[in-house]
């Protein structure tokens, strides 16, 4: 998922783009990390970030269009570099944003949007990555987490 500028992108790909702020476009393709966030700067833009509940809903409706089968994971910016430590204290347990050209992804997210599907692992050495894991639940639909 990429949080683009206004300029939407080709017509092939579900876009959202609310009233002010970046546009968000979905592109299913099974990649790393590091191709996902290539992928979202040859379009102009960067890997898509929550800052509060108004963004996830207009992503997770975005992949709603785009008619992702669950269970799935979407790259979202979310990155822990290697010299953060896991805490489990906070929603984000550590991670942050990457930025995004032209602005700063938020750097801090509502404690509410801190769910995760599995809790990341403990460590203060390693790079690591967290995306938006979507997973069928047959008695509330589609349900969300964050998971490494």
């Amino acid at each position: 998922a990429c949080a683009l500028g206004r300029t939407p992108p080709p017509p092939w790909a579900a876009v959202r783009c609310p009233p002010a702020g970046a546009c968000f476009s979905a592109h299913l393709a099974n990649v790393s990390y590091a191709d996902a966030r290539g992928a979202c700067d040859q379009r102009r833009g960067g890997l898509a970030w929550v800052s509060g509940e108004p963004e996830l809903r207009l992503l997770l409706g975005l992949l709603a269009e785009a008619a992702v089968p669950a269970p799935a994971l979407f790259w979202v910016g979310l990155k822990r570099n290697a010299s953060a430590c896991t805490h489990e204290e906070q929603p984000l347990r550590g991670f942050s944003w990457e930025g995004v050209e032209g602005g700063t992804a938020p750097q801090e997210v509502p404690a509410a949007l801190g769910r995760w599907v599995q809790e990341p692992l403990q460590s203060c050495l390693t790079a690591r990555c967290a995306g938006l894991h979507l997973a069928a639940d047959p008695r509330d639909g589609p349900s969300w987490g964050w998971k490494e």
